[in-house]
């Protein structure tokens, strides 16, 4: 949200369709996996979110994302 004000401030816009994206675009790790789930990152659980990647690809982050 845009709270500048004086004669330099912008109109408040919506941010643009080809800005907004969930940051699964790129590499997925097995720490992103764990805490997108809100678990804490331990070695059980990073095993668990290692797992989960290789069965399910990237979509094990898009899968735990609203």
């Amino acid at each position: 949200m845009n709270t500048q004000s004086g004669p330099n401030a912008q109109p408040e816009r919506p941010t643009p369709d080809a800005l907004l994206h969930t940051g699964s675009e790129g590499t997925v790790t097995a720490e992103d996996v764990v805490l997108a789930s809100g678990r804490d990152v331990t070695p059980a659980s990073l095993a668990w979110a290692e797992d989960k990647l290789a069965r399910e690809g990237k979509a094990a982050l898009d899968k735990l994302l609203p």
